[in-house]
Parts: C-alpha cells; structure tokens; sequence
C-alpha cells in the first residue's frame, strides 16, 4: 500500500507511519500549497491513497472517479499531539489489508468505509 498525504497531515506523525514501514510520501516536500484537485490527481497518477484531515476530499474523490487503486482516508479526530494521531493513523492503516477503492471515515470509535465509484465502471 502506497499513502500520499496531505499538508494538513503532521509532519512528526507522517515520520511514524514511515518508521513503521509505510510508503508515504508527504505532499509539503515537492508540492507545498496544491491545490486538493491537484493532490487527488497525483494520488491517482501514483495509485496511493491519500491521508487527509480535509473533509472536501470525500465530495471530489466521489466526483473525479479514482482509480481502484486510489482511496481517501479522512481523519475525523482533533489529536491531542502528533504522536496521537500517529498512534491513531498506524493502528487504523494496519486494520484493514485495502484502503483503494474506498472512502474511509477515522474516528477514535470506529472506521467507516464507503466504496468509491471505478473510473472502469460506466454508466449507462
């Protein structure tokens, strides 16, 4: 599994996740201040699925159809540190063997995934 994620996203928390063997690579290194359309593009052009604490991804993943590979995962928490959201990010990641294809909700409770409509899938 593959992770972009966004700036919003801790930088001592994104450390975490790679010193745990995660690939994800952080959209503040080499695209400080994209905009989300372009953040999504680059998770569908990488395949990755993005970490975020954005909730206007949910609505613009659902629109632009990502590939299967791609998911969103959107952090709804207000972490007491970085090293909680951390905690929280690996314990969630580790959950669950497919994020692609999925728009996941994280809360302290529980994960909720809601299937993503294919860019293969056509309509009609």
């Amino acid at each position: 599994m593959r992770f972009l994620a966004d700036e919003n996203f801790p930088r001592s928390a994104l450390q975490s996740l790679r010193d745990a063997g995660l690939a994800v690579d952080w959209i503040g290194d080499d695209q400080s201040g994209a905009p989300d359309e372009q953040v999504l593009a680059r998770c569908a052009a990488e395949k990755r699925t993005l970490l975020t604490f954005d909730k206007d991804f949910g609505e613009m993943a659902f629109r632009k159809r990502l590939p299967a590979q791609c998911g969103v995962i959107l952090f709804r928490i207000t972490p007491q540190s970085p090293s909680e959201i951390a905690d929280i990010a690996l314990s969630a990641i580790r959950s669950q063997s497919e994020w692609g294809g999925y728009f996941s909700v994280v809360t302290r409770e529980r994960i909720r995934m809601t299937p993503l409509p294919s860019e293969r899938r056509t309509e009609g």
